[in-house]
């Protein structure tokens, strides 16, 4: 008999489960929840983490639901569709509490309503040993077969749908359609695009190949579903075998969901007024040999006209608790100072309604570290506007920055000047202005 427990993100419970189940779960749930033994025999202390979807080991399901409203959860996947989109999608899964028949059912749509405007085909280069000659002589080729005249080698570019966005949404829909418990429409929706799919060739892929597709106006409606497949691909594992048992996962991080969400929307925002740098290497220190060492990759980096203004860190938890939020403080801190600017930001997710400190000015080094949060509770369109406000708020922020320095691309004035005013002196300038968290 089948067994489901579900919990919130870090949200604890007590559940009874053999020693067998507790090994299990523990060693498929690794990163996503943690199963240690209490001191009633058979009973168990599991604790949920930043991973939310389904875990199904044996007999045993357990279902992590995020703290934010579900309809919210399919807003931060951001893959570029209207709000109606996901529905449907949001309210199932607010009845069965299972991400993962939600997550294909809409995939299963939106791939849907994708080739219904046609298969996407393109030129491909092609080298292949022809009988008959097609475009071009493979030169090479053909001599290093001696003395043989057919087959011709020829290389030539190809007119087919057998190209990498559509490999990439039949690894998808293949994976898709091995998973138990989807709903019948939804399976009959993915078996009818893969007939549309059968030219393309069922090659393997890996869900970062997504990041050398090149959009443009040509397969630009392809995104939306592109992008729900990498997250099938990425999160969704049904090949982990230990013997006669099996297990399954999908689980988002949704500390990494958050952060694509705000980076993708405030560079949305900020387009044509600053350049919004994602995940930028750079270095902390150089050694005794004068070489870049610590690497370091803040999450983002605002730029005005090529001259580097702000970085920012992205959490996805905001807690109520100052103590818990030193170290994102030291990391900031470690930020500005490597880059060389005066100001930082912490963008945060207001999940458990503690606000932080508004501004803090670091003493002895000339920096100052805000404190922004994004409200995720309420509807889709009032997290829109809370993106807009942070945007808006980081705009006037770059503006005083920029008037207070005399900033200028054409002169060293900028590096000089944002480096020679004391704490007190930014602080001064930094109250005439309020934050989103005090609004």
């Amino acid at each position: 008999m089948s067994a489901t427990i579900t919990l919130r993100e870090y949200e604890q419970a007590s559940h009874q489960l053999t020693e067998t189940q507790a090994r299990r779960l523990a060693y498929v749930g690794k990163g996503a929840l943690t199963v240690e033994p209490e001191a009633q025999h058979g009973y168990y202390s599991i604790t949920a983490q930043n991973l939310v979807g389904t875990l199904v080991v044996d007999d045993l399901q357990v279902l992590i639901r995020p703290k934010i409203r579900p309809e919210n959860l399919f807003l931060l996947l951001e893959v570029g569709l209207k709000q109606g989109a996901w529905r449907k999608e949001a309210f199932d899964y607010a009845i069965n509490s299972n991400l993962l028949p939600s997550v294909i059912a809409f995939y299963a749509r939106t791939l849907e309503t994708t080739l219904a405007r046609g298969l996407l085909r393109s030129y491909r280069y092609t080298r292949e040993n022809l009988v008959a000659l097609r475009g071009r002589i493979d030169i090479a080729e053909q001599f290093r077969q001696t003395g043989i005249r057919v087959p011709v080698a020829c290389q030539f570019d190809e007119y087919t749908s057998d190209i990498a966005e559509n490999r990439y949404l039949k690894a998808a829909t293949r994976l898709a359609l091995r998973v138990p418990g989807v709903a019948p429409q939804d399976r009959q929706r993915l078996l009818r695009e893969m007939v549309s799919l059968e030219d393309v060739a069922n090659t393997p892929v890996q869900p970062n190949e997504l990041n050398r597709i090149e959009f443009t106006r040509l397969n630009a409606h392809y995104q939306p579903a592109l992008r729900l497949a990498r997250l099938l691909l990425e999160n969704l594992t049904l090949a982990d075998q230990r013997g006669t048992g099996t297990a399954s996962s999908f689980l988002v991080d949704m500390n990494q969901l958050f952060e694509d969400f705000v980076t993708q929307r405030l560079r949305r925002e900020l387009r044509g007024y600053l350049d919004v740098a994602s995940q930028k290497k750079d270095h902390l220190a150089t050694d005794t040999a004068g070489k870049q060492a610590v690497p370091i990759r803040p999450d983002l980096v605002f730029a005005k006209q090529g001259q580097e203004m702000l970085v920012a860190d992205i959490k996805y938890k905001l807690t109520s608790d100052a103590q818990a939020r030193n170290s994102d403080y030291y990391q900031l801190l470690a930020y500005t100072t490597a880059l060389n600017l005066p100001e930082g930001m912490l963008i945060y997710c207001m999940a458990d309604g503690g606000e932080p400190e508004r501004t803090v000015s670091v003493r002895h080094a000339g920096k100052l570290i805000h404190t922004l949060a994004i409200q995720l509770s309420g509807s889709p369109a009032e997290v829109a506007a809370e993106i807009t406000k942070t945007a808006n708020w980081i705009k006037q922020r770059v503006q005083t920055m920029m008037a207070h320095t005399k900033f200028s691309t054409n002169s060293s004035n900028w590096r000089r000047l944002r480096t020679s005013n004391t704490p007190s002196q930014w602080l001064a300038y930094s109250d005439t202005m309020e934050s989103p968290v005090s609004q």
